[in-house]
């Protein structure tokens, strides 16, 4: 039952994580910025981000209900928080302020931060369940490289 409960609770912090991330971003996807940036020519359509969001966050809430079953401390609650952090704070800082730049930098942590707990907790029980991770890391390497047009060619 410890462990319905942990996932509950991590896809409440995650989807809710999403939600804030979007409001902070605000109208400026529709706005006169984002449309006028010059795109990568494999920026996916819209809802593509929204199914892959969900996708990867009930994954991401998954593994860390095994994760924190197994290695609950307060090392392993700071790196979550602060992928929360990054994951939160870029829609602001890139969408919302339009530091481009940030945008890149603050994406390209979250993206170290998630490689990091792919790589480094493997025990034998959570080994297999380290491949839900990874559609978060490779969203997040399109994500980056989507970023990282924007910064170099704009």
């Amino acid at each position: 039952m410890k462990k319905i409960h942990l996932f509950i609770l991590f896809l409440i912090i995650n989807f809710s994580g999403l939600a804030l991330g979007s409001w902070l971003m605000g109208d400026v996807v529709t706005g006169e910025w984002y449309s006028n940036l010059n795109k990568a020519p494999w920026t996916p359509p819209g809802w593509v981000f929204g199914a892959t969001w969900t996708l990867i966050m009930f994954c991401f809430s998954i593994y860390l209900t095994y994760l924190f079953s197994i290695r609950k401390s307060k090392f392993v609650m700071l790196i979550y928080s602060f992928s929360v952090l990054l994951n939160v704070s870029w829609n602001y800082v890139f969408f919302n302020q339009h530091l481009t730049v940030w945008g890149l930098v603050n994406i390209t942590l979250l993206t170290l931060v998630i490689i990091y707990l792919f790589i480094t907790f493997r025990s034998d029980y959570i080994q297999n369940l380290k491949y839900l991770l990874l559609p978060y890391i490779i969203w997040l390497c399109i994500a980056t490289s989507l970023n990282a047009y924007i910064v170099f060619n704009n």
